[in-house]
């Protein structure tokens, strides 16, 4: 079964791109004034407990491209996909195209996560102390969202 594209996920894949692509730019454009050292990992609460050379910089943007082109190949075999509810004849139009949408999103919040630990490290600086509790509850109440569509689409 091959899904269409909604305008909501076209919109998501052109904003993913625009900051993977962005992000590249960015580090190009700012490399002579970035320092020598930079954050390398982040504790929990969003201090620095690593420290590397920017030549690392390209390590999280390539993960974010990697994870970006796997998501989007995922989003082409619905049928593989563990959905958390029986799929029928019946209901798997609605079902698969909830699901998508949660793919979709996902990938949006994982993109963004991974541009702005790279902007930060950029600057050389601690993440804010609320950026993991934030990322973490946003992306729960995206899942639990679509969750409940599902729950309702079945």
């Amino acid at each position: 079964m091959r899904l269409g594209n909604s305008i909501f996920e076209i919109v998501i894949n052109i904003l993913c791109l625009i900051l993977l692509i962005g992000i590249i730019i960015y580090l190009l454009i700012s490399w002579s004034g970035i320092p020598d050292q930079i954050p390398g990992h982040f504790a929990a609460d969003g201090t620095v407990n690593r420290w590397d050379s920017k030549g690392t910089l390209f390590i999280v943007p390539a993960i974010a491209w990697v994870l970006f082109i796997g998501i989007t190949i995922i989003e082409r075999f619905p049928h593989l996909w563990n959905t958390g509810v029986r799929v029928t004849e019946e209901n798997k139009y609605r079902i698969y195209k909830i699901t998508k949408s949660l793919l979709v999103t996902i990938k949006l919040f994982v993109v963004a996560l991974f541009v702005s630990i790279t902007i930060m490290q950029t600057l050389a600086q601690s993440l804010p102390v609320f950026f993991l509790p934030v990322f973490l509850s946003l992306m729960s109440v995206i899942i639990v969202y679509h969750i409940i569509r599902l729950i309702k689409a079945r």
